[in-house]
């Protein structure tokens, strides 16, 4: 934490705490006032009081948790990434242009597809699809004749009509082939239907990656041909008088490529396999660099799994003048280059906000003296004594501790053996955590150079709360859970004062993994979060950022607990803001429908069971109608916890 005093502590110590003003440079900052400040259109103005939004949301009867997506930073985001390019090709003289497409997979909600196809049409931007339900999506929002449309994914042979016939629609699908027994059902199907696809190659390099997807590349990769495969595949599309289609060169070496290095090895590899496609006889076109670029959750610009040595604008560089040194020198024309950057483009544009619903922690508080206290108790009150004493010294701090300790082991001995009460038990671990917090208080206010002992170093940690969160983790923030990924997560309010403990979070699922136990840290991690005490009748709201790729569509319904209120806004030229769609989270009659449950036939039985309660004189008939009457509203009600 901070050296700083609790007096001067300012909004920029707690953006610098909570990496703030790294992990969220253009879009989020924090106020003199000391709440989160949303900037959708990042520095060409234009702000939002992320606290005073989500208490005028409330006030429209959109409970926490809260998904807030701002449509204004999706744009922002494929502006950036167009320029990016675009800055790159003029810089390197690249003969091509650069043409992007969306992974559905990161984000399939309509209103961020349908958003993205209509903020993109300027830049002709298409989107990929992995799954027939996903192409039909796909087909049904692009338009316009010079997007395209990558099909990713296994295919069976409806898959592949599908795309042929889309292709007299007007569209651009790229069949890309990532299995090689998908070329017999490509050529089958072109055959019948008299009409054949647009056809793409996925190679399996041997470049390396690195990070937490770098399995996912190399000759064991799930998907993509070796260099054998593609080139049975050129050969039996050349037979099949289908080599005139084979247009486009697709790789991919993992999400979130946190190493530039690795991106520039695959791409010369990558390039290289271009050329001697177009050698062999391909009109080639397009080179598809896959998705990968990364994005910076713990603003350490470093090549931690939650960061990235590099910039956007690196990206481009280096995917630009890479493929022009393999192209130029052979005579080849360069190709356009295509990327599937749905990380990229979607993880800033949602933040979601939840509700602390209380806290839990050590009792610390030094109960009141007993009568006839046993002598470990007195040691105990001595030990805290000692501690509290002004003169103490660092040294006597840690022989006090380590007393305190053998004492909380003497009362845990003694109770087993019959010898202690419960009540004097648990005064015992009262005075134990009262001399740990006085400890820590008293390391608290020594100078930021003072040599302190290890173990004293942990009792800041030993004392951390728990802080029970409205949201279920599985729900909301499954990769948290998943493959360990982090996000920023931080108070939205209360900035302009000094976090006073350390915390995790507990979710509503009962379940032990139900929490968010690491936390961002300059390019490490923590366990515990430098939090706010619960003020008495006061929300105490958080966020979680960088969460808009991946979260929502992977969620599930542990313990039943469903999607969550969602809204779209846009800034307003005049000021302020436009609520332009909202979504409402999934009620308890959903949840149960989903799981084949009938919410009718439940609150039926439950009635039943009322008359018969009535009829023995267990219950009242005004409590059975309150009873049914807090079912029913259940039944509407979303599946989270009502402030």
């Amino acid at each position: 934490m901070s050296a700083s005093n609790s007096d001067t502590w300012t909004a920029a110590d707690s953006a610098a705490l909570y990496g703030l003003d790294r992990w969220g440079d253009p879009y989020f900052s924090v106020s003199d006032r000391g709440h989160v400040m949303v900037q959708p259109r990042g520095d060409r103005g234009g702000s939002l009081d992320l606290l005073e939004l989500v208490q005028e949301l409330r006030g429209r009867d959109l409970s926490l948790p809260l998904l807030i997506r701002f449509d204004d930073i999706l744009e922002d985001r494929l502006e950036r990434l167009h320029a990016a390019f675009e800055r790159a090709i003029a810089q390197y003289g690249y003969g091509g242009r650069y043409q992007g497409v969306f992974p559905v997979k990161c984000n399939q909600q309509r209103h961020v597809v349908e958003e993205l196809v209509a903020c993109g049409r300027r830049w002709h931007f298409g989107l990929e699809a992995g799954s027939k339900a996903e192409l039909l999506i796909a087909l049904s929002l692009i338009d316009d004749p010079e997007a395209l449309l990558i099909c990713n994914g296994y295919k069976d042979q409806r898959y592949i009509e599908t795309a042929i016939l889309a292709r007299r629609l007007g569209r651009q699908p790229v069949v890309v082939i990532e299995q090689a027994d998908e070329v017999e059902r490509i050529i089958s199907a072109s055959r019948e239907l008299g009409a054949a696809p647009l056809i793409g190659i996925r190679a399996k390099l041997s470049a390396r990656s690195t990070g937490r997807w770098g399995s996912s590349v190399g000759e064991r990769a799930k998907f993509g041909l070796s260099v054998p495969d593609l080139l049975a595949t050129v050969d039996a599309l050349r037979d099949a008088d289908l080599l005139g289609e084979l247009r486009l060169l697709h790789f991919h070496v993992g999400s979130q490529i946190n190493d530039i290095a690795v991106l520039k090895d695959a791409l010369q590899e990558a390039g290289q396999i271009y050329g001697e496609l177009t050698r062999l006889g391909a009109p080639m076109g397009y080179l598809d660099v896959g998705g990968g670029l990364g994005i910076d959750y713990d603003g350490s610009r470093t090549a931690s799994a939650a960061s990235t040595n590099y910039s956007l604008q690196n990206y481009a560089n280096d995917v630009v003048a890479t493929v022009k040194e393999c192209c130029e020198p052979h005579g080849i024309p360069v190709p356009t280059l295509v990327s599937e950057s749905g990380r990229a483009i979607a993880s800033h544009f949602s933040v979601l906000v939840f509700d602390v619903l209380g806290a839990g922690g050590l009792p610390g508080a030094v109960p009141p003296p007993q009568a006839d206290e046993a002598l470990i108790l007195r040691n105990l009150r001595l030990t805290y004594a000692a501690i509290t004493d002004p003169g103490a010294e660092l040294d006597g701090l840690q022989e006090a501790w380590n007393d305190a300790l053998k004492f909380k082991d003497d009362a845990l001995a003694a109770f087993r053996l019959g010898y202690m009460t419960l009540p004097e038990r648990g005064l015992a671990e009262q005075l134990t955590w009262a001399c740990c917090q006085a400890i820590a208080a008293h390391l608290a206010s020594l100078p930021a150079d003072a040599v302190i002992p290890a173990e004293l170093r942990s009792l800041p940690a030993a004392l951390a709360s728990t802080y029970y969160a409205n949201l279920s983790v599985f729900r909301s923030a499954p990769d948290t859970w998943a493959i360990d990924q982090l996000f920023p997560v931080m108070p939205i309010h209360r900035l302009d004062e000094k976090p006073n403990g350390l915390g995790s979070f507990a979710d509503l699922t009962c379940d032990s993994d139900g929490k968010i136990a690491r936390f961002i840290d300059r390019g490490q991690v923590k366990p515990l979060l430098e939090l706010h005490s619960l003020q008495p009748g006061e929300p105490y709201w958080i966020g979680l950022f960088l969460g808009g790729a991946y979260q929502e569509v992977m969620g599930n319904l542990h313990n039943l607990f469903g999607s969550t209120n969602a809204v779209h806004l846009r800034l307003k030229a005049s000021g302020g803001y436009q609520l332009d769609h909202v979504v409402r989270g999934d009620t308890n009659a959903e949840v149960l429908e989903a799981m084949e449950h009938n919410p009718e036939l439940l609150l039926e039985r439950l009635r039943v069971a009322s008359e018969e309660a009535i009829g023995r004189g267990q219950l009242a008939i005004s409590d059975a109608r309150r009873l049914m009457a807090h079912l029913e509203a259940s039944l509407r009600q979303t599946t989270y916890l009502q402030s």
